[in-house]
């Protein structure tokens, strides 16, 4: 697993004024007319992405937030919506326009859960004829792929760009503020399709016309000022999606994770030269994990299997790519001398 700790930024919400301002539409993929020839076999690829289009667009929507916005996807009949937490932050009503229409629809919010970076809203009079989207197979999700990501960017409704899976199983930690809660998801699918603001809460789809992620955020160049780094995009698992949006739309909460946790309250630990050298358990809970393996309060946590934790980022991010139930060797010192434990994993609980 491969962690992605610096340079990113969230790929919304965009301010909605500015989808009045001129731009350079290059995250507008319009398909080109059928009617043009292209050499070795672009005709029957292009087929393909106007079908794509033609079956997910209608269940890609544009969810409004006091002056932000950012995108969602339809996820059943009843006017549910799954997108960003970071999208919603702390608005409870929303604003939604569907796919080709411009009317506004009022929706308001059924639960988040931030840990995951994941929300759920509902239309307040569902329209008939709304489709929801059909999501992919996780575990079926391979380098090379052909993505197509679909969303709002800069307040383009509906706008489509294209690319591919570049890489599977990222770990990265979102940044922190303007409503995003800053969590660290495991199991990220990198694509090389253009994620701009506004597109987060958007649909990351196949060929296939299943969505396989929802598009989140983006890496940033810290040479340029925080410049969108192109081609490197991630999206939130299609897994993590329904088996936190599931909970959500049942129980108003998630009750069951499926992130790994140690059972611990830990802060970031420093060394005599004030630099930072490992997690420093606070707390561990009675018959959790750590606490059954021998952890206990003062105990740092220096590594997790092979993984150095240097703080509780590290260990944050360590966790995240480890799922419950997993078995982990745990390094730690305790009163000066490093040790060792074999620790089962239990599952993150809700906040």
């Amino acid at each position: 697993m491969v962690a992605v700790l610096t340079a990113l930024a969230l790929a919304g919400c965009s301010s909605s004024s500015s989808s009045s301002a001129p731009v350079a539409d290059s995250s507008s993929a319009k398909p080109a007319s059928s009617e043009a020839s292209q050499p070795g076999g672009g005709d029957q690829l292009q087929s393909a992405y106007q079908k794509v289009i033609a079956d997910v667009l209608p269940s890609v929507v544009q969810i409004t937030t006091g002056d932000s916005l950012g995108s969602g996807i339809v996820y059943d009949d009843k006017g549910d919506i799954v997108t960003n937490a970071h999208v919603v932050g702390t608005a409870t009503t929303f604003t939604v326009t569907l796919a080709n229409s411009t009317k506004s629809l009022d929706a308001t919010l059924v639960g988040s859960y931030p840990d995951s970076d994941l929300a759920v809203i509902k239309l307040s009079s569902p329209p008939s004829g709304l489709k929801p989207a059909s999501f992919g197979d996780s575990a079926k999700v391979q380098l090379g792929q052909i993505t197509l990501a679909m969303g709002s960017p800069l307040g383009l409704s509906s706008s489509v760009t294209q690319g591919i899976v570049s890489a599977i199983g990222r770990t990265v930690s979102e940044p922190r503020g303007g409503g995003a809660p800053g969590a660290t998801i495991g199991n990220m699918v990198q694509t090389s399709a253009a994620i701009n603001p506004g597109n987060s809460g958007g649909a990351l789809v196949n060929l296939d016309s299943q969505v396989i992620g929802i598009n989140t955020l983006a890496a940033t160049e810290p040479q340029t000022n925080g410049a969108a780094a192109p081609g490197i995009g991630f999206a939130i698992p299609a897994s993590t999606i329904t088996n936190i949006t599931d909970q959500l739309i049942k129980q108003g909460k998630v009750t069951n994770s499926g992130r790994a946790a140690l059972g611990i309250t830990a802060r970031t630990s420093f060394n005599q030269q004030f630099q930072p050298s490992g997690a420093v358990i606070v707390a561990a809970t009675a018959g959790g994990p750590a606490a059954t393996a021998g952890l206990q309060a003062g105990d740092v946590i220096t590594k997790l299997g092979d993984v150095t934790v240097d703080s509780l980022n590290a260990l944050t991010t360590a966790l995240a790519s480890l799922t419950p139930g997993s078995k982990v060797t745990v390094t730690y010192t305790r009163d000066g001398s490093s040790k060792t434990a074999d620790v089962t994993l239990g599952t993150l609980q809700a906040a």
